[in-house]
């Protein structure tokens, strides 16, 4: 069953814009040392970067709360699968909003896609519950 689901779209030139101008003050407070290492290492950072931030507000949609109600921006993370697949991590008040919305007897999955076309960042997430065996 699906639990919640969130998409966003952003603009590349906006996040490096802020990059540009609050460097590594932006980047510690929005993203997980995982994902700075991810983007630091391609030729797109501030692509890379956009898609992670869309992602963070498209599972914040899809909690269904959004960025407040004490909801951190390191509390939901991009990492990647062997594959190149991507996975959100979530921690802190995310994974806790995350264990309320799963109905008993379930468990939950978030599932996540990223994509970009200059100057746009997009991506979706979807939290399903599954039941367990």
């Amino acid at each position: 069953m699906i639990l919640g689901i969130g998409s966003d779209l952003a603009n590349i030139e906006r996040i490096a814009a802020a990059l540009d101008r609050f460097g590594d003050r932006f980047r510690t407070r929005v993203f997980t040392e995982t994902e700075i290492a991810k983007a630091e290492a391609r030729a797109d950072t501030a692509g890379t970067y956009a898609k992670r931030w869309a992602a963070k507000e498209a599972c914040s949609k899809a909690l269904g709360t959004g960025l407040r109600m004490g909801i951190s921006w390191k509390d939901m993370g991009v990492e990647s699968l062997h594959t190149g697949q991507p996975e959100m991590r979530l921690t802190g008040w995310a994974a806790e909003r995350l264990a309320q919305m799963t109905p008993a007897g379930h468990s939950a999955h978030v599932h996540v896609t990223l994509t970009d076309d200059h100057p746009w960042a997009q991506a979706f997430v979807v939290i399903e519950a599954r039941p367990l065996p």
